[in-house]
């Protein structure tokens, strides 16, 4: 007989969030004074980034000599992890916070556990990713995949940042290894003078820490912010906006890998902070 798995719903002030275990422990939504500042839908809301973040490419990886081979999600590559399509057990829940966690399996070739936490005040949300192992150590990357609303009723959002550099990105949409100066979004508006969607798709540096601003005009002021130095930005579809604070770039399990042994886990933390306009 099949478990069902209860969202976990956190309040503080005016603020409520919603955790969804089930469907990849993601945040199903976040409303700020009955707000909804996330896309709806099951592929949407903000999902973990694990054991890997973004595209890998052609779904394989090498840790030591051993090639170890992902399935193709999002073909020719594995994208976004496993974490997202997994249910998670609920280790504490209260008022304003809850943690979970759940066991690596296969396909992921190593065993160990990956945990993630949700703190909430009324002007702050922060999210902690861990990653242990049971035994050997293993190439891993943690991060997390927000779909903003690009518009909460009024103006669309605006996403303002200062970033080192760029990961260039090749046409397979994988970083090239060239970093190059950081480029500013498309600012295209169509016929009727509507905004389009911009052009970004691309992992930027900053040494340090992720700091990004959106701001819905006359609405909402919204920053996230980690001490890593990766961050997607992702703004091409006319629905929503992704800001997405990682461990590594995308394809990092080859380029730039984190190793989690059984003396140092993977951690990440994020902090959305807020101001209403």
């Amino acid at each position: 007989m099949s478990t069902v798995v209860k969202n976990a719903r956190l309040t503080a002030g005016d603020v409520e969030l919603i955790v969804d275990p089930a469907h990849g422990c993601r945040i199903s939504s976040l409303r700020i004074g009955g707000t909804e500042l996330l896309r709806q839908g099951e592929r949407y809301g903000c999902f973990p980034m694990v054991p890997w973040c973004g595209r890998t490419e052609n779904g394989r990886f090498r840790s030591g000599g051993v090639l170890h081979r992902m399935p193709l999600n999002s073909p020719p590559h594995a994208i976004h992890g496993t974490g997202r399509d997994t249910s998670w057990t609920q280790a504490r829940h209260g008022d304003a916070e809850a943690a979970f966690f759940y066991d690596l399996a296969d396909p992921w070739p190593y065993e160990g556990r990956v945990t993630q936490s949700f703190e909430l005040t009324e002007d702050t949300l922060t999210l902690s990713l861990g990653i242990e192992t049971y035994g050997d150590s293993f190439p891993a990357q943690a991060g997390w995949h927000p779909w903003f609303l690009r518009n909460l009723g009024a103006q669309d959002v605006r996403i303002d940042f200062d970033a080192e550099w760029q990961e260039e990105r090749g046409d397979d949409h994988l970083p090239t290894g060239r970093r190059i100066a950081p480029s500013p979004s498309s600012q295209l508006r169509s016929s009727d003078g509507d905004p389009l969607p911009g052009t970004w798709d691309d992992c930027f540096g900053m040494p340090a820490g992720v700091d990004v601003k959106l701001t819905w005009p006359e609405q909402l002021e919204l920053t996230v912010k980690s001490r890593d130095e990766w961050v997607v930005i992702y703004d091409e579809q006319d629905e929503a906006v992704c800001v997405e604070p990682q461990t590594g770039p995308p394809n990092g399990l080859n380029t730039a890998p984190r190793l989690v042994t059984p003396i140092e886990p993977l951690e990440i933390t994020t902090t959305w902070s807020w101001a209403r306009l």
